[in-house]
């Protein structure tokens, strides 16, 4: 159990920075290189669902020279033949994000293989959902024929990050995100004014602060002047008032939370 709770901190902490980069300029390139120190993810796309019927793409960043024209195939039509619809359609009302079905080619149509998996060399697809009201963002991980499949480890990697980048995804791209607010005020914002973050100690809520912000527990101690041994106490203090185990569990609490303002 630990050696699962230890492997799960250790992606989250890859993508610290795309948390940071939300509602910023920055976001694009802070997710699609996580995603590439996370599996080697060579190409990210996001779409929105706001019904059965309609479909946008909303970021496209990666490898893949062709992703631009993919993007408006799929929102104007391929979305509607895509065999992950009706497990995301299907799955509205639930909060948790929705980790979809290891890719096959032969789960898509002649038509849709064609376009975008021959023709644009896409060679292997992951992909992740959440529902935020009646939005739903769609994130999808590819790799080119130049770098091979998903190995069994990059989709254990994917599996652990996929909840947080979902939930980072869905921030970024509400509406009133603001664009050039910084993330670190945010944060302490968030700390100051939110339960049950804010429940915590000053020094809880420091330390908490700089595991969202990617410190190591060695890092954390020098940055605040104390020892590693109190590092790792205020740590655990600090999870044991919040109920959880992990750092993970951590960055779910602080992503609810922000979608939930975004909402108010």
């Amino acid at each position: 159990m630990k050696a699962d709770a230890a492997f799960g901190d250790t992606v989250i902490n890859d993508i610290s920075s795309t948390v940071l980069a939300i509602g910023r300029p920055a976001f694009p390139q802070a997710l699609i290189s996580a995603l590439r120190r996370v599996a080697d993810v060579g190409h990210c796309m996001v779409f929105s669902f706001a019904g059965e019927r309609s479909a946008k793409t909303l970021l496209d960043a990666g490898n893949i020279p062709t992703g631009r024209d993919l993007g408006v195939a799929y929102s104007e039509h391929f979305h509607q033949s895509d065999p992950n619809r009706d497990a995301i359609l299907g799955r509205h009302a639930d909060a948790a994000p929705i980790l979809l079905p290891t890719f096959a080619r032969r789960m898509y149509s002649d038509s849709y293989r064609k376009i975008f998996f021959e023709e644009s060399d896409i060679v292997d697809k992951f992909a992740a959902a959440i529902w935020v009201e009646d939005t739903c963002f769609y994130v999808n991980f590819y790799r080119i024929t130049s770098q091979g499949r998903f190995t069994p480890r990059q989709i254990r990697r994917l599996l652990a990050v996929a909840p947080t980048v979902s939930a980072a995804v869905a921030r970024h791209f509400q509406a009133d995100a603001a664009p050039d607010g910084d993330p670190l005020r945010r944060l302490k914002d968030l700390f100051a004014t939110s339960e049950p973050l804010a429940a915590l100690t000053g020094r809880e809520k420091e330390v908490c602060l700089r595991i969202l912000s990617g410190f190591s527990s060695e890092a954390i101690a020098a940055d605040l002047g104390i020892s590693l041994h109190s590092a790792l106490t205020y740590r655990k203090r600090a999870y044991d008032r919040l109920g959880i185990s992990s750092q993970n569990e951590l960055f779910g609490i602080v992503l609810r939370l922000m979608a939930s303002r975004s909402l108010n």
